[in-house]
């Protein structure tokens, strides 16, 4: 226990004329410009139509915002924000769910694919997952500030005493502290960082990337696989998943994690499949 840390940051990075500036949001504009120049670095090598990568930002945005937003409303706490529908605008209060910003992004794909690129979507997923880990991490590491999504208590000497009351300590109250608990925040970052790795050494350094969706299922399969089982030692987001954990033995980050880590497997499978066909 001499090695628990007392995980005092303040989620505010600084202000500027009245606004906040967090550390989450920085995070995650880190995580998107690392992205843009990997993936507009793929598509320049590969000697692709500039308009293409414009095309691709825009569409990749709206659906990652919009995913992620309808993700955590719907999934989580549905009757709350059916009953108040214009609460689901308020992005800036917070609520992001990575699986809602994951079917985002695969609608943004097949948009993007059948308007401007005319290939199969396959191609365009292959190129985004390479820089997603990185992304993936970098909000993780924002959650790790805000002090949100952590884990269960531990006796683990590398446990984290988080506050509980953020918003009140930050408006001047006294801090009240979580038991030693898991960071999960920085196992998961850890986790899509050596992910992130993985893409990047199959795109530049395999023909990986001329297998049509094999990038797209070893990262998804990774991604997910991992996230089912941090899920075990995270403690639940909303109350509802209480009684989903008592009842099933998993609660809902989990459930959805399964047709992923099915799809990626699947992905893995035919890539290889086709691959060997071709042969």
């Amino acid at each position: 226990m001499l090695l628990t840390v007392t995980w005092d940051i303040d989620p505010t990075l600084f202000s500027i004329l009245g606004r906040e500036i967090r550390w989450y949001g920085l995070l995650w504009v880190i995580g998107l410009i690392v992205a843009v120049f990997i993936v507009q670095r793929i598509l320049t090598t590969e000697k692709r139509p500039e308009k293409w990568f414009d095309s691709l930002f825009v569409y990749m945005m709206v659906g990652i915002i919009v995913g992620a937003r309808l993700g955590h409303c719907l999934f989580y706490t549905p009757k709350d924000y059916l009953a108040h529908p214009l609460e689901i605008l308020k992005i800036w209060e917070g609520g992001l769910a990575s699986h809602g910003g994951v079917i985002g992004i695969i609608i943004a794909v097949l948009l993007y694919s059948k308007y401007v690129t005319k290939i199969t979507p396959l191609w365009t997923f292959d190129r985004v997952m390479v820089p997603t880990g990185f992304t993936a991490a970098m909000i993780r590491l924002g959650n790790l500030m805000n002090h949100e999504i952590y884990g269960c208590p531990t006796d683990a000497p590398w446990g984290f005493r988080f506050i509980t009351n953020i918003h009140y300590w930050q408006e001047g109250a006294a801090p009240i502290y979580s038991e030693p608990s898991h960071p999960t925040q920085i196992y998961e970052a850890l986790v899509y960082l050596a992910i992130f790795a993985v893409t990047m050494h199959l795109y530049w350094k395999t023909k990986a990337k001329d297998k049509p969706g094999l990038i797209l299922g070893v990262g998804i399969t990774l991604i997910f696989v991992a996230r089912f089982f941090i899920e075990f030692i995270k403690n639940v987001q909303v109350n509802s998943e209480i009684a989903m954990r008592d009842s099933t033995g998993l609660i809902l980050g989990q459930w959805l994690s399964i047709p992923f880590i099915a799809w990626g497997i699947w992905l893995i499978w035919n890539a290889c499949r086709k691959a060997e066909k071709l042969k």
